[in-house]
């Protein structure tokens, strides 16, 4: 994703519109001191003023955080810091002067514009000046360790640095055990020198949740569901326990696959736990890269859109060489090569943007074309971790990526432009409406539009071949989406179940990493092959800790995304089994999506989810119809099996019996 995407700024992880991780959320950077309330100022007004600082500061606050993403350098990180330390001080100021109208007479927009301000930023800055200068210095140089780190090895002319990109395609296509768990290990190293840095961000921002009446950050960041922090947590749970057993199916499965290529020894790790440097993906969120290993059905139902994609920026390539015929110096091969990557990651780019078009929303406005990043620039480190960003609330609107011709890149495109697209419908909302009904909605929209990429919609566009109808090309098609939607379920949970706990000092500093992996067994299932003491940050290796972006609107977006889905299936008059519609070039299901884009957050999320899908509760049932087939075929394949995994002091986690029916 990828998810993963969706991003608080790195550096500031806090903003007025806390939208989502990928979702980009910048800023101010007003030059001047916060501004103070004038006299006899009415709860109304203030709001109303309230988003016009907001809306005049935006330009120049999202530009800081852009620079600061686009350009890492000591001074695109000193520019990006000093924005975040006015905003917060900013925000801190605002905070305060709402805190007189508390009890007092409004407008029941007014009262939900306060309740979302108070909740604005995952990053809640104390109140001494000293101290907030020093959180968002932190907060900008874990950004910077994280969007330049590189794993180094050999000296001298044989020394050789490679960064995430780089380390992700050797899990993603290199099936040697050793490199795999040397890439894997390479990428953890980054995170180290991060931990002394966290334990005081955690220090930092818990003073500020407390200043605001919160017990800690974990309480506040769980206080922004129109629901109690209980309630969400609870919440969270339940859904798991709807999807938890087809998870332990699908890792019965994988265990199986791995044990058949590497042998027993090393196909899994002791309690049945999946080896973390083997699941192709750097967090074990995503497993579509083992695709070669784990499909069903050799070549049923052809799916393998990665090779089309790479003929597609091999045209790309030849049609850039026609252009410099004869000898080529290696400068010049190396910006050809340049060239071509971008070609193709706007072929992909417009490929998305075709979907939505084809719903009756408008196309992206000129300037997304020129001012997007696409693909990782040759001369300077980024951020390569994919975002959506609206700079203005006006329509500049852009995404950030490193998109290689692969299909994760390609459905990540999908995704990232759900957020952007919610950005252009919520714009006519005053600026503390611009957000998600919440944010797991955010995450959910672009990923709504991948579960309609069916084979039938992939076949049209021309990346897969004619598709036969067989049992075996359906188990195909849902295994493939299974390994990044149904693997992804508990990543999406353990990552905040562990913030809260070091935010509420459940988790002490000296045991951050033995909890990080206590609870990616418990809910993942999977173990690292080498001892992972405390002089590793594991959890810092993953963006979204170092750029303190809540994770659990992830876990949320998974469940939603099937909802919204099945709800736009019905909208478009579509009958047949759920895994098959695509609702490609309906204009009724389009219309139906706009209007929820269109309210942003500002009514309550029940309410918006009732008006597209008929109920006011999230509900993974639309999960589990969708995924039957593969559901049911996993069971098959896994009889006779000791399924489930044991976890360091746990009793083993087996995949739950179905229950007898109730009776009344």
């Amino acid at each position: 994703m990828n998810h993963r995407h969706l991003l608080l700024s790195l550096a500031v992880a806090a903003s007025l519109l806390s939208l989502s991780a990928c979702k980009k959320e910048p800023t101010p950077a007003s030059g001047t001191a916060e501004t103070a309330a004038p006299e006899g100022e009415t709860a109304d007004q203030f709001i109303a003023r309230v988003n016009d600082e907001y809306r005049k500061m935006f330009p120049e606050m999202t530009a800081a955080q852009w620079l600061s993403s686009t350009y890492i350098n000591d001074d695109s990180q000193l520019i990006a810091a000093k924005s975040n330390e006015r905003y917060l001080a900013q925000l801190n100021s605002w905070i305060e002067q709402a805190g007189k109208y508390e009890g007092q007479q409004m407008s029941p927009q007014t009262a939900r514009a306060i309740q979302l301000l108070k909740l604005a930023t995952a990053m809640p800055a104390p109140k001494d000046p000293a101290k907030l200068a020093e959180l968002t210095k932190i907060a900008t140089g874990m950004e910077g360790m994280y969007g330049s780190g590189s794993y180094c090895t050999g000296d001298g002319d044989a020394k050789k640095c490679r960064q995430l990109g780089d380390l992700e395609d050797v899990l993603r296509s290199n099936r040697d055990y050793d490199a795999q768990l040397d890439a894997w290990q390479g990428w953890h190293t980054i995170a180290q020198p991060m931990r002394k840095d966290y334990t005081r961000f955690v220090e930092l921002v818990n003073e500020g949740s407390r200043e605001m009446g919160f017990a800690d950050t974990g309480e506040m960041w769980r206080s922004g569901y129109d629901m109690t922090p209980a309630e969400i947590a609870a919440e969270t749970d339940r859904l798991w326990g709807q999807v938890k057993p087809l998870y332990e199916q699908l890792h019965c499965y994988a265990r199986t696959k791995l044990d058949a290529k590497y042998g027993p020894d090393k196909g899994h790790v002791a309690g049945n736990m999946l080896p973390a440097h083997l699941m192709g993906n750097m967090w074990q969120q995503d497993w579509g890269n083992l695709w070669d290993m784990l499909q069903p059905y050799q070549g049923a139902g052809n799916l393998d859109i990665t090779s089309a994609l790479q003929a597609q920026y091999q045209q790309d390539l030849d049609a850039e060489l026609a252009k410099h015929p004869g000898e080529r110096s290696t400068s010049q091969m190396a910006q050809i090569e340049h060239d071509a990557q971008l070609a193709v990651a706007k072929q992909m780019t417009e490929r998305a943007q075709d979907f939505y078009s084809s719903l009756g929303m408008q196309k992206l406005p000129e300037s997304y074309w020129t001012k997007t990043q696409f693909i990782k620039p040759r001369d300077r480190d980024v951020v390569c971790h994919a975002s959506a960003w609206d700079m203005n609330m006006a329509g500049d609107v852009r995404t950030k990526m490193c998109i290689k011709p692969n299909e994760e890149d390609f459905t990540t495109i999908y995704h990232e432009l759900g957020h952007i697209y919610y950005d252009l419908a919520y714009n006519k909302q005053p600026p503390l409406f611009q957000n998600g009904a919440h944010d797991g909605f955010h995450e959910a929209i672009g990923d709504t539009i991948v579960l309609a990429m069916t084979p039938k919609y992939l076949q049209s566009i021309g990346l897969v071949g004619e598709q036969q109808q067989s049992q075996e090309a359906l188990i195909n098609a849902q295994m493939r989406m299974a390994l990044a939607k149904v693997a992804f379920l508990p990543f999406g949970l353990m990552i905040d179940r562990w913030r809260w706990g070091v935010f509420d000092g459940s988790i002490k500093p000296g045991d951050y990493n033995k909890a990080w992996w206590d609870l990616k067994a418990k809910y993942q299932g999977v173990a690292p092959v080498s001892a992972r003491g405390e002089e590793f940050f594991d959890a810092g290796a993953k963006y979204h800790v170092p750029g303190n972006t809540p994770y659990t609107r992830y876990f949320l977006s998974h469940v939603l995304q099937f909802q919204f889905y099945k709800s736009l299936c019905d909208a478009a008059g579509y009958k047949g089994p759920l895994y098959e519609c695509s609702f490609y070039g309906n204009k009724e299901a389009g219309a139906k999506f706009q209007a929820m884009l269109d309210k942003g957050a500002s009514q309550p999320w029940q309410k918006t989810l009732k008006e597209l899908t008929g109920g006011e509760k999230m509900d993974a049932s639309a999960v589990l119809e969708y995924f039957a087939p593969l559901q049911d075929w996993l069971k098959q394949q896994n009889e006779g099996k000791a399924c489930g995994w044991q976890s360091p002091g746990t009793t083993a986690v087996a995949p739950a019996k179905p229950e007898a029916p109730k009776k009344g």
